[in-house]
């Protein structure tokens, strides 16, 4: 028998459940990039909409060859002003860009709270597909006020708040998914690795928005609006919600074992199921834990579950049942500031970047991906260590830690040139994002699965949808506050940042505590 060519042995030494949760993975990965694909432009493109053309003193451009390429005119609309788009031409631009920025945090944020409770009760796949269709809609009319000469401040906000609403439907769908696909083991590099498609959806919509920012910035949002929109069509074809659909195994089954795993890193007290549970001897750690906050365990026992049957006959969990998971609340809080700062650097760095460097908006825009290149060795690196030292709460606290004296850095190197804002960019989008990210996936995945749910993987949308609609909150106040802070001084911005890293490992403390406390016991146990 002839031996089997490299690339069939390769194909054949990988199970047919594996080679499908490779594709869930590549497809959801694919699905959410498209979704910060499509925000992305809007950063990109506050540069266009507003110049700085005051006096020529004012501009400090390094040659006249440079200032006359600048200048020179191109094809647009006969009543552009030379400061930009009206109407964010005048003096208050960055308190009217802020107010965009504000109009679909705040929309998205609320839509984010109901999207989680309204996901689980419907089928993921059509769920998304609806809203992803309709993110290409709202994203593609935003630019649309380009080409049909709109210079209604009213037109883009509610472009902006119909866009938040839709964009909901993303997060509590994917992680769903992505949750019933990959149910225990190295959840935090594996949820590490799939959460970098936030900063490669970055990078690619600040690619492709400053491609035409200069020339046309309106096709910055026709076309990512086309992609999401596509992307949502090949949701319809190809999403496979969870690996019973078709035949495969089932790794949420053992549930109690994906909870070890999780929720127990925190250091949180975990209710026992039944009486056989109770009366097996604990591990000194577990039984730590188990004695700490036994009312509150009880009450989540007794409240969690709601009535009424889910979309695979197991029982949706209420608002408040998911609140009295141990962990959600304070977790929930503290992402509301790590976004913050996260979202800031979104919707800011790059109108940054142009006033500090004095660099044109593509320019900037480019630069600006950076920190999300960054931001992907950050989720990763995130997610190892939190698995290594199976301590989730702590590995967010020492990146916080030392975000806040990085931030003080940058906003000091980054006037030094542009060799030192790259480097700093890289090293704050690491330790900015790297919380963020392994909160919003493998620590929402292992607070949905909480043993007290019993297996209940309904819960996971609910959970992340309440994680992440907190998050979004902070989301909303940080480039708000930055509109507001901005014209007093970009130094004033980066000390509100590092305030909010500061409240976001404050809120961290108790379960940092309890999962150093519980492990100093463990040791103790040990050596006697």
């Amino acid at each position: 028998m002839a031996q089997l060519p490299p690339g069939i042995r390769f194909i054949t030494s990988f199970s047919r459940d594996q080679w499908y949760r490779a594709f869930i993975f590549s497809l959801t990965f694919l699905l959410y990039a498209s979704f910060h694909l499509s925000r992305k432009p809007i950063s990109i493109v506050k540069g266009e909409l507003h110049k700085h053309c005051a006096a020529s003193h004012e501009v400090e451009l390094n040659s006249y060859k440079e200032y006359a390429a600048q200048i020179q005119s191109v094809k647009k609309p006969s009543n552009v002003s030379q400061c930009g788009w009206e109407p964010f031409d005048k003096n208050n631009y960055k308190q009217l860009l802020g107010a965009l920025d504000y109009s679909f945090l705040c929309a998205y944020a609320v839509g984010m709270y109901l999207s989680g409770l309204i996901g689980e009760r419907l089928p993921i796949r059509y769920y998304l597909t609806v809203g992803m269709l309709a993110s290409g809609l709202f994203t593609a009319m935003f630019g649309l006020g380009y080409f049909c000469n709109i210079h209604n401040l009213w037109f883009y906000i509610m472009a902006q708040i119909a866009n938040g609403l839709v964009q909901t439907t993303g997060w509590p769908s994917v992680v769903t998914c992505i949750g019933n696909w990959f149910g225990k083991g190295r959840r935090g590099l594996i949820m590490g690795i799939w959460n970098s498609h936030t900063s490669v959806g970055n990078i690619l919509g600040s690619l492709i928005a400053a491609h035409w920012v200069s020339t046309c910035w309106g096709l910055s949002f026709v076309v990512p609006g086309v992609i999401i929109a596509v992307m949502g069509i090949v949701c319809f074809l190809f999403l496979i919600e969870h690996p019973k659909d078709i035949s495969c195994s089932c790794t949420l089954s053992s549930t109690s074992k994906a909870f070890l795993n999780g929720a127990s890193r925190f250091g949180v007290p975990m209710p026992n199921l039944n009486t056989k549970e109770t009366s097996k001897p604990q591990d000194p750690e577990m039984q730590h834990l188990l004695t700490d906050n036994e009312n509150s365990s009880s009450l989540l026992n007794s409240s969690t579950v709601v009535t009424g049957e889910g979309r695979h006959g197991t029982a949706a969990i209420s608002f408040l049942g998911a609140l009295r998971i141990p962990g959600v609340i304070e977790f929930s809080l503290c992402l509301l500031f790590a976004k913050l700062v996260s979202y800031t650097f979104l919707f800011w760095l790059p109108l940054y970047i142009t006033n500090v460097e004095h660099l044109d908006a593509k320019r900037a825009g480019d630069l600006s991906t950076l920190f999300d290149v960054g931001g992907i060795f950050g989720g990763i690196l995130a997610g190892l260590i939190s698995d290594r030292l199976e301590k989730r709460a702590s590995t967010c606290g020492m990146m916080l830690l030392l975000a806040a004296p990085t931030l003080y850095m940058f906003s000091a190197v980054s006037k030094m040139g542009l060799e030192a804002t790259i480097v700093m960019l890289l090293i704050s989008g690491a330790l900015v994002n790297g919380p963020y990210a392994l909160i919003t996936t493998a620590v929402s995945a292992d607070l949905g699965t909480h043993k007290s749910l019993k297996g209940n993987a309904r819960a996971l949308s609910t959970v992340t949808a309440i994680i992440d609609g907190t998050g979004s909150v902070g989301a909303a106040l940080g480039p708000l506050l930055a509109g507001l802070i901005s014209p007093s001084g970009w130094n004033n911005v980066f000390y509100m940042l590092m305030m909010a890293d500061a409240c976001a490992l404050l809120f961290l403390l108790r379960l940092i505590q309890k999962e150093l406390r519980c492990n100093a016991d463990h040791t103790l146990f040990k050596e006697h």
